[in-house]
């Protein structure tokens, strides 16, 4: 049975795809704690545009460097193992985002140490790895919503454009889905974990504005636009070392078997 399970070129691309897919999906939880401004990092001026009443510039969510590869990723794993192959990643990724937030709390609980060094220097060292890993039950609530709504959605998306165009345009199918999707999920976690969230939950810091929600989910979505645009040819590419991997026949098969899939 082993040798079998091993054996098979598709279930082993189904394993690496799923693991990446799920390694990026918990990283990318784990860093969107930071906001960053995008024009500072890479040394430009703010923009500072009037925008819904305030001033815009690109601060985002750390999130954002590796939330675009989870999106291609789905448009992958769905070209070839179809929605009910992306659903269960889906719900798998979901459930060990929330363990892992799981272990982190525990981790938080425990005594620091003397040895304990990261934070040193502070009054109460151990608050740097609480602020890192100490998220919100909010924020874990607005991003698993977030996560799911995006995926459910781009799933959709993405076989409705397959069926209108079939194995053609395949740029059409995966970018625009992830566009779509992208543009709920930038606003769907701000606005459950920094305006919701912390109005309900104490301790958490000030609640955001709505303001800050749409100047803040404006700013992730314009940047997660160009990237999904930037990585098209990325998508291509895997494409092309995937039908390699598996051959023709097999990856045809594959596609056919996803799609009829959908239809059912």
């Amino acid at each position: 049975m082993v040798k079998e399970i091993l054996g098979s070129k598709a279930t082993k691309l189904f394993i690496v795809l799923a693991g990446f897919f799920i390694t990026n999906a918990i990283i990318a939880e784990v860093i969107g704690v930071k906001i960053f401004s995008l024009e500072d990092t890479v040394g430009l001026q703010r923009a500072n545009i009037p925008l819904f009443g305030g001033t815009f510039s690109f601060h985002l969510t750390a999130g954002v460097l590796l939330w675009p590869v989870v999106f291609v990723m789905t448009d992958i794993i769905n070209e070839y193992y179809g929605p009910k192959g992306v659903r269960f990643l889906s719900f798998l990724a979901i459930g060990l985002i929330a363990f892992s937030f799981l272990a982190y709390n525990a981790a938080i609980v425990l005594k620091p140490s003397e040895y304990f060094s990261i934070g040193n220097g502070i009054e109460q060292p151990d608050n740097a790895f609480r602020g890192i890993f100490g998220q919100g039950l909010w924020i874990i609530i607005g991003s698993i919503t977030a996560f799911l709504l995006g995926q459910l959605l781009d799933v959709m998306i993405f076989h409705r454009i397959k069926k209108a165009t079939g194995e053609k345009a395949i740029w059409l199918r995966a970018t625009g889905s992830t566009l779509v999707s992208q543009l709920i999920d930038s606003f769907v976690v701000l606005f459950i974990a920094f305006y919701i969230g912390k109005r309900i939950q104490s301790g958490q810091g000030d609640p955001w504005s709505l303001q800050q929600i749409l100047i803040t989910g404006t700013g992730n979505y314009i940047y997660k636009f160009f990237i999904a645009l930037l990585m098209t040819p990325v998508i291509y590419w895997v494409h092309a070392i995937i039908e390699k991997y598996l051959g023709k026949e097999q990856a045809t098969a594959l596609k056919k078997e996803a799609m009829q899939a959908k239809a059912e």
